[in-house]
């Protein structure tokens, strides 16, 4: 149970930092070993994908409101329920013990006592427990589900609540990793064989080639793979922006907003590390990952430079690929942290530098070039109503087909965009669109 306990004890410093900073630091799992910085992430993650109802639980076997406690209590009784309540494998004693004693560490003997005290009345009602009666059917939805209320109206207004009830369930679920394999340093039929001899369970996807489907991507980090470049992490959606540009081996391509860069690395993957891709990031010790997982993965074609790409001038190029920052609301199953980091205002605010970032890229693209544009979001304002504005500003640029590129069940917009829905679609949610330059 020590590294359990570690992992347990790391997970509610890192969680209060959340709570407190707004910052998901994974540093302090450092000290652990391999399993126990597993275990965090696992526990950080999974608490904050059922934040909402486990603060409700706790509100229903407290003296005390949720609301008036400490953030470290908070976190060290989100722990405890977590444990009883979603994890089989851990006895009540045991998860009631160690949250106790954290209590204990932390906050003194008497606050030690509290939590005792509550676990055990939660423990009494285990089999039987209460479930959130609202009457405000958008307070009830985001408690059940454990998702903003914003986000709430949102999406139920937006998808219907039976649509929207499986798209929370989704975000709430065991994340789908994919791994694509780099035919810079293998061949997708090798590493299919290197999989197979170590025994390790994959699906290949029939949606683009070199993509599968694994439980977990612990062995491929494990066994060093990503170091040496024969594969990367990469949700299958978003290899649909790389696949959509279509870049040719003789071709300039600006790669906008590019690091970590592992859309970068798909690019030259397609270019047969030849041609010339320019990789543009506004941070720079982010360029410097990007430059040594360039190495890495032998896309040798890959420059970069840092640059405010609101604020650069550059030649045209014969391709640019701008995968906007954006509010991430299509990836919150591995990201359940941005459900409670993103508001309104941070929407608005994704949706204006979006705009200025559209901007920009229309004058890198050489006349008769391609310009794709992705998100990682499910917003419209951040996807086609934020690419339908652009061509009211821009009459040089009109909108591609993208049948033919990306998988027929994912096509919207009467075939003029892609949009993925982790509901529907057993992957993150991406959106993207093809833009030519006519004039």
């Amino acid at each position: 149970m020590e590294t359990e306990a570690s992992a347990r004890s790391v997970s509610v410093e890192i969680l209060i930092e959340f709570d407190e900073n707004n910052v998901l630091n994974y540093s302090k799992a450092d000290r652990l070993e391999s399993r126990g910085r597993a275990e965090v992430r696992e526990y950080v993650q999974n608490i904050l994908r059922r934040r909402s109802y486990l603060d409700f639980l706790i509100d229903q076997f407290s003296n005390v409101t949720i609301d008036e406690m400490k953030t470290s209590l908070k976190n060290i009784l989100r722990l405890g329920v977590y444990d009883m309540v979603f994890m089989d494998s851990t006895p009540d004693y045991a998860a009631i013990n160690e949250s106790v004693e954290i209590s204990k560490l932390k906050l003194g003997s008497r606050t030690g006592d509290l939590t005792n005290a509550i676990l055990r009345n939660l423990q009494r009602d285990i089999d039987d427990l209460p479930k959130p009666n609202f009457e405000d059917r958008t307070k009830l939805i985001a408690t059940t589900f454990s998702h903003p209320e914003w986000l709430v109206e949102r999406w139920t207004d937006r998808f219907g609540e039976r649509e929207a009830f499986k798209l929370m369930r989704a975000n709430n679920s065991r994340p789908v990793y994919f791994i694509r394999a780099n035919n810079l340093r293998t061949k997708t039929e090798n590493f299919k064989l290197r999989m197979t001899k170590n025994n390790i369970e994959f699906h290949q996807s029939d949606w683009l080639p070199g993509y599968f489907e694994v439980e977990s991507v612990a062995p491929f980090i494990s066994k060093g793979w990503l170091d040496k470049g024969f594969c990367q992490v990469q949700d299958i959606g978003a290899g649909f922006a790389p696949y959509l540009l279509d870049p040719q081996s003789d071709e300039s391509i600006y790669d906008l907003c590019a690091a970590p860069g592992t859309k970068s690395i798909v690019l030259s993957d397609l270019m047969d590390g030849e041609g010339d891709i320019l990789a543009v990031d506004i941070s720079s010790d982010r360029l410097d990952k990007l430059a040594e997982s360039a190495l890495s993965y032998h896309a040798e074609n890959i420059r970069v430079r840092r640059a405010d790409v609101t604020d650069v001038e550059l030649d045209e190029a014969d391709a640019v690929l701008l995968d906007a920052p954006c509010t991430g609301t299509g990836v919150l199953s591995k990201r359940a942290d941005l459900r409670w980091r993103r508001d309104k205002e941070g929407l608005e605010n994704a949706v204006e530098l979006q705009s200025k970032l559209l901007d920009s890229a229309a004058k890198m693209v050489k006349k008769g070039g391609r310009l794709v544009y992705s998100t990682c979001s499910l917003e419209e304002e951040e996807n086609m109503e934020q690419v339908m504005q652009f061509l009211d500003r821009h009459d040089n640029f009109e909108l591609q087909t993208v049948e033919g590129y990306v998988p027929d069940e994912t096509i919207a917009h009467g075939g003029l965009a892609y949009q993925t829905l982790p509901h529907k679609h057993n992957c993150d949610g991406h959106f993207g669109v093809l833009l030519k330059r006519v004039k």
